[in-house]
């Protein structure tokens, strides 16, 4: 069974091959505040949890654009996971929240766990 972990751990397994080019972010800092955020992960793992489904009852597995979208969505929670803990963490230091942006996936991706 596939599941997301809780945010101080939140990356999970990656079990999809390849490296192609993906899809934009799908967690954008601009307009956002915490709660936004957390709605726009709750989508994000609603819609993940969805397809990793579909893919358990195709027992041959997922398509290739199934995977692209996978990985797109891992890739966004990264990132909205990683913009609400920096927003938090302005806050908690007296900063200011918005003035947080994304990082970009090739940063945020490096991150060890």
């Amino acid at each position: 069974m596939f599941t997301r972990a809780t945010p101080a751990g939140r990356r999970g397994r990656r079990l999809l091959p390849g490296n192609r080019a993906r899809p934009g972010p799908l967690c954008q800092a601009s307009g956002m505040d915490d709660k936004t955020i957390l709605n726009r992960i709750s989508e994000l793992v609603d819609e993940e949890h969805r397809l990793r489904a579909a893919a358990q009852e195709n027992e041959a597995g997922t398509d290739d654009a199934a995977r692209e979208r996978l990985r797109a969505l891992e890739e966004s929670l990264d990132q909205c996971w990683d913009l609400l803990r920096r927003r938090r963490a302005a806050r908690q230091a007296h900063g200011d929240p918005d003035a947080q942006g994304e990082r970009p996936l090739s940063e945020v991706e490096r991150y060890l766990q």
